[in-house]
């Protein structure tokens, strides 16, 4: 792996593609069609998380401008806990070794827990590395 591809042990857990909707239950039937079905989120607080399969899509209404990749340490991908993970302050550290410009940073004083980081690709798609423990 040579130095472009970024640091080679870097775990970011579960998946998601996190959607800015502008009509939760609209998306939640449209989802529906194609498969999913909603595995968290409630739709009283404007958001919904909907499965089909290892696939999993976050509708958010109100919430943010624009679609979010979201990766989420410590967990896997039906969305359990997974022991041993990356934690995030240890990929905000692999990611600005790597000369990556994160937009949002741990903070310095929360050794543990949960925390979160953001950036930009290249491309303009915001990226959220979201750690909920």
């Amino acid at each position: 792996m040579s130095d472009r591809d970024g640091p080679a042990s870097l775990d970011l857990g579960a998946f998601s593609l996190s959607l800015a909707v502008a009509d939760l239950a609209a998306s939640q039937a449209f989802y529906e069609k194609l498969g999913f079905r909603a595995t968290g989120g409630s739709a009283a607080d404007n958001y919904l998380i909907m499965a089909n399969g290892t696939t999993l899509i976050g509708l958010f209404q109100g919430m943010f401008e624009g679609n979010i990749l979201t990766f989420n340490p410590g967990l896997n991908n039906d969305m359990e806990q997974v022991d041993g993970f990356t934690d995030v302050r240890s990929i905000q550290q692999a990611l600005e070794g790597a000369d990556i410009e994160l937009n949002e940073r741990v903070a310095d004083d929360n050794p543990a827990g949960p925390a979160h980081i953001t950036l930009v690709d290249p491309d303009g798609n915001a990226i959220l590395i979201d750690q909920f423990f």
